[in-house]
């Protein structure tokens, strides 16, 4: 019954923002690990972004460090990601992912993320 649903993503210029949604439903959403991955063409899924249940620690992979930021609303069930001073080598597909096993602390790897939203294009211009 878990479903992800992402949206959001868009084609802006280098230098420009967006802000991506994921909507959780089914079971108890504050209970999970959220974390939005991406995958370029040719390019492996990559982690972005996490952030726990309960005391709501984050954590960004170096490359968006500073610039993205993640948040999760848990009466709407949602998790978004705010992107900042977007750059070329952020186009991707991004990816909203699910982790139910009560971690205080982020995971990085794919394959601990149970549910995955089907994804959301972005796409930065130069």
């Amino acid at each position: 019954q878990v479903q992800l649903v992402e949206s959001g993503g868009g084609l802006v210029q280098a230098g420009g923002s967006l802000r991506l949604s994921c909507k959780f439903s089914g079971r108890t959403f504050s209970t999970y690990v959220m974390g939005w991955f991406r995958q370029a063409p040719g390019m492996e899924r990559e982690f972005v972004a996490g952030i726990t249940w309960g005391v709501s620690r984050t954590y960004y992979t170096d490359s968006v460090e500073g610039r993205f930021t993640i948040s999760r609303d848990n009466v709407k069930n949602t998790v978004y990601l705010q992107m900042n001073s977007l750059k070329p080598e952020d186009t991707a597909v991004y990816y909203c992912a699910a982790d139910p096993s009560f971690r205080t602390t982020v995971p990085i790897t794919s394959h601990e993320y149970h549910y995955w939203g089907q994804g959301t294009q972005v796409t930065v211009s130069s």
